[in-house]
């Protein structure tokens, strides 16, 4: 349960990186451990994947020091979705804001 939590947090973050510049598997694997993330290539590369065949993504492949690598970028579906997924998580966290007090933690 808690790795599905998590999926949808990184698919999230994905779409927000990918609308401010395009991104590719490498680079983003090394963004989610600087958030506590640690995501190997194959869970990373089938999330781009199917988030490309849903029209969340589009990729570009570019050829770096004689390797082909796929660019992806948050597409208009893709920031529309993004847009109420923060929607979402603002009246989720509105919700749950005292959240330690509901479970008498300090």
């Amino acid at each position: 349960m808690i790795r599905d939590f998590f999926l949808g947090f990184i698919k999230i973050h994905l779409l927000y990186h990918a609308a401010q510049e395009p991104i590719f598997g490498l680079q983003f694997m090394r963004e989610l451990k600087t958030h506590g993330y640690h995501v190997s290539p194959g869970t990373i590369y089938p999330i781009f994947h199917k988030l490309e065949k849903q029209g969340y993504l589009l990729s570009k492949k570019q050829i770096v020091a004689g390797k082909v690598r796929k660019y992806y970028h948050t597409t208009e579906q893709g920031k529309m979705a993004l847009l109420e997924a923060y929607s979402k998580v603002e009246q989720l966290l509105d919700e749950i804001g005292d959240l330690k007090t509901v479970l008498d933690m300090p």
